[in-house]
């Protein structure tokens, strides 16, 4: 008679650690051992494998790249993810391959994962890739979005002007925005710390860094350019869309997915539906429109992009200096102590402290009146030796005592309060007047250049310096240019502006006027206010 128990599994046991006794073997002493055999369990799943037996666990293990691991190991971890206190897998007696009398008194087991084991093991793979996740600036996504809300606003015009709208293309496209949005707020995300993650490292290959350097400041570059662009022309879409729109399309959306409610729940469903859309299009507008009150996600992500690319030049500027052996007192010291080290004898370490710091027995002996007049008198060359040269004359006091000292009064130390105080306030002024020129500069949007009025002195010529790098930049033919100052903390956008005017700036000195442009002043980091305690002159940068 066939044994019932080997073709209908038994219930899942119920987990006595709160529901997450699956995930225990994590800590477990061989969890990686446990690790590899759930992997290869889940693999026999979605090969649609019912049973597994040991020996196909083995084989599985093999080939996966890791240790070699016998049969009794792989038996004895699929018993112990087979306790009722993980419950990992389920345990069936193999009762197929009996052929004698001898094998019923022989442990045969069939595997196979549980409820609890599957569930656990979908959390980990979903866990690993997340953190493995590197994330994208995607372009591509804000010209989705932008499209998706065109046809979205040519719904809404169509809805007021009383013509009949596709509610199922509608509610596809909202659909299609959100999955958009959603993939462009995570891997925007996901890059930013994947790239912090990659500035920390300062074991990296130069070569290898440099290359990505280059291609890294581009592609930051290229994004932020798109994001200036399409993020202006979608929060224009965003504007364009009244609020009675957003409620026609909430409602839209929430009445197709109510279709698909259980019955007695239609109406609940189709309030949730309503209210969750109305909160994700409040999310989408926050994370692409300013307010007064903060600053939108958008423009924050620019921000962290713009301050990345100094960032990444100072890992650049450390990785040269590493690579180019830069030296200093200490480390000429230090190479000096090994030298001492692995000399033999005194005598060697002597001949090299006479060597290295040119001590000899008579060069802190001072040196008499008389015998400088001598050595003038005879005209001494570098080639002359010691023999030719005049003697050198030693004071009695010297010879008598050991120690010689200068009789008379000793020189005045030179007071230099006052000049200390005049290079310190002339500190503090230019960077008062740096400071001030970048903060009267700085623009929170792009503006034409016919808004910035009248520049004082100082500001125009750090202003003059921007605009004429950025033109530079542009050239004849381009329409758009971006540039940034030599320490990295500004970045000028300047575009061309169809069929503009003439733009006129006042200055004390003069106007300067010429074809007006759009342009956006921004900085990577805070300007600080001046600092009074300032004790080092301040570099002002262009």
């Amino acid at each position: 008679m066939t044994d019932l128990s080997a073709i209908t599994p038994p219930a899942d046991t119920d987990d006595t650690s709160g529901g997450y006794g699956p995930f225990a073997y994590l800590s477990a002493p061989n969890a990686q051992l446990y690790r590899r055999v759930m992997r290869a369990l889940m693999s026999e799943k979605e090969r649609f494998t019912v049973h597994v037996r040991p020996e196909q666990i083995g084989e599985a293990l093999g080939n996966d790249g890791g240790e070699p691991v016998g049969e009794s190991a792989v038996t004895e971890a699929l018993e112990r993810l087979s306790q009722s206190t993980w419950a990992n897998v389920l345990a069936f007696p193999d009762s197929s391959r009996v052929t004698a009398l001898e094998d019923f008194y022989r442990r045969r087991m069939l595997y196979q994962l549980s409820r609890q084991g599957e569930a656990a093991e979908r959390a980990l793979a979903q866990y690993d890739a997340a953190l493995g996740t590197r994330g994208a600036l995607q372009s591509v996504a804000l010209e989705d979005i932008a499209v998706l809300l065109t046809n979205l606003r040519n719904a809404v015009a169509a809805h007021a002007a009383g013509d009949a709208v596709d509610a199922a293309l509608t509610h596809q496209t909202l659909r299609s925005l959100r999955e958009r949005f959603v993939e462009l707020a995570e891997n925007a995300v996901a890059f930013m710390g994947s790239m912090q993650r990659t500035i920390d490292l300062h074991d990296a290959d130069v070569e290898a860094f440099l290359a990505y350097k280059e291609e890294l400041i581009a592609y930051l570059e290229r994004f932020i350019h798109d994001l200036l662009t399409r993020g202006a022309s979608i929060v224009e879409l965003l504007g364009s869309i009244p609020e009675e729109g957003v409620l026609f399309l909430a409602a839209t959306a929430a009445e197709r997915e109510a279709i698909d409610a259980a019955p007695g729940e239609a109406d609940t469903a189709r309030v949730t539906a309503r209210e969750t859309w109305l909160r994700q299009w409040s999310g989408l507008s926050d994370w692409f429109v300013s307010t007064p009150a903060r600053e939108s996600e958008a423009k924050l992500l620019r921000a962290r992009a713009r301050a990345a690319i100094p960032a990444l030049l100072a890992v650049v500027r450390a990785l040269h200096e590493k690579a180019g052996g830069r030296t200093d007192r200490t480390q000429d010291f230090l190479t000096l102590a090994r030298w001492f080290a692995t000399l033999p004898t005194d005598a060697d370490r002597h001949r090299l402290w006479r060597s290295a710091f040119a001590l000899t027995p008579v060069r802190h002996l001072s040196v008499t009146a008389a015998t400088e007049d001598a050595w003038t008198a005879a005209e001494l060359g570098n080639t002359t030796t010691w023999a030719d040269a005049p003697p050198l004359e030693i004071s009695p006091q010297l010879r008598r005592s050991g120690s010689y000292e200068r009789r008379g009064k000793a020189a005045r130390v030179t007071d230099r309060t006052e000049a200390k105080r005049m290079l310190i306030e002339s500190a503090r002024h230019e960077a008062e007047q740096t400071a001030a020129a970048r903060r009267r500069i700085l623009t929170d949007e792009p503006q034409p250049l016919s808004a910035f009025g009248e520049l004082d002195p100082t500001a125009f010529r750090l202003f003059l310096g921007l605009l004429g790098d950025a033109l530079a930049a542009m050239g004849p033919q381009a329409a758009t240019a971006q540039v940034h100052t030599s320490d990295g903390e500004l970045t000028v956008t300047l575009t061309r502006i169809a069929g503009a005017g003439t733009m006129v700036i006042n200055t004390p000195d003069g106007e300067l006027s010429g074809p007006d442009h759009l342009v956006d002043i921004a900085s990577a980091v805070d300007v600080p206010e001046p600092n009074p305690e300032l004790e080092q002159p301040a570099k002002a940068y262009v």
